[in-house]
């Protein structure tokens, strides 16, 4: 509907373009001179547009202008002739239905894997190496008699106690000595006129006998030699050492079925042909082209 609309004013504005022509040129038959005189715009501007819709029910198809249309765009009609009125008309673009063939996909290669023949053969493998194996040889023995020293030589010490004698010694007491006496009183006086007698008198010497022990021979030690002792015994000896000796191992040898490649895997390229399709499409012929033309003056505007 805004498309219609949009033709409708362009189509107005073409008749309006139009009849100012023919009112500068004053060619115009009487009825277009009597609606001339009409004050009323609005009246002038209704006929316009049922003129227009009367036009456009003429037409039978509906064209709509998307892109700049192409022609001349003159605001005047070029090389007019006096008494003609002139309009510009659209004709619209052509079209025509064309059927072609498109590429869809390229041409390309396939790679394509050819797996690998396989097949046995019997074949003798070494399970185990040969070697050597250490055998270990025991000692021999043999028994032996051997007198073996069970105690060493050595001394013994013994005490020799020492000899006594009992002897029998007068020993000297107490010393011979003087010593002053008093006299025997009255006795011993020479007169009665005579004093205190004292009398010097030697005292002999006190002897005593006593027996005592007298050593003769000091104790002593003496050393008395005592004999090595000796056990015999009978014992295992070794005759011969354990020794070792090395034995030869042979290798171990097996037969098994082994997988081979009778041909190896390999690859080969397929080419692979372009794809295309054929559609059909409206290919554009002429764009729309906007002309003058000459048409019929039923009303000036002044």
């Amino acid at each position: 509907m805004r498309i219609l609309a949009k033709s409708s004013i362009v189509l107005a504005a073409v008749a309006a373009i139009a009849l100012s022509g023919c009112a500068e040129k004053k060619v115009c038959n009487a009825p277009v001179a009597k609606v001339a005189k009409v004050s009323d715009k609005s009246a002038e501007i209704a006929a316009l547009q049922a003129e227009l819709a009367a036009a456009k029910a003429k037409s039978a198809k509906v064209v709509t202008v998307t892109k700049t249309v192409a022609g001349p765009n003159e605001l005047y009609p070029p090389n007019a002739e006096p008494g003609k009125c002139y309009a510009r008309v659209l004709t619209p673009a052509k079209y025509e239905v064309r059927t072609e063939k498109v590429l869809v996909k390229e041409p390309g290669e396939r790679i394509e894997v050819i797996p690998a023949k396989y097949g046995y053969k019997t074949e003798k493998i070494l399970a185990k190496e040969a070697s050597e194996r250490i055998v270990a040889v025991p000692a021999t023995y043999k028994t032996e008699t051997e007198k073996i020293l069970v105690k060493p030589a050595s001394e013994r010490l013994i005490k020799v106690p020492a000899k006594y004698k009992t002897v029998t010694e007068k020993i000297l007491v107490k010393p011979a000595a003087t010593t002053w006496k008093r006299g025997r009183g009255l006795v011993e006086k020479v007169n009665g006129t005579t004093g205190e007698i004292m009398c010097l008198v030697q005292t002999p010497p006190v002897y005593k006998t006593i027996t005592k022990k007298v050593l003769v021979t000091p104790a002593t030690v003496k050393r008395v030699p005592v004999p090595a002792v000796y056990k015999t015994v009978t014992k295992r000896v070794v005759a011969t050492p354990a020794t070792t000796r090395t034995v030869p191992v042979p290798a171990v040898y097996k037969t098994v079925k082994i997988r081979t490649v009778v041909s190896p895997a390999t690859t080969r390229t397929i080419p692979i042909p372009p794809v295309y399709k054929t559609v059909t499409k409206r290919v554009k012929v002429s764009e729309p082209v906007l002309q003058w033309k000459v048409v019929r003056c039923r009303t000036v505007i002044h």
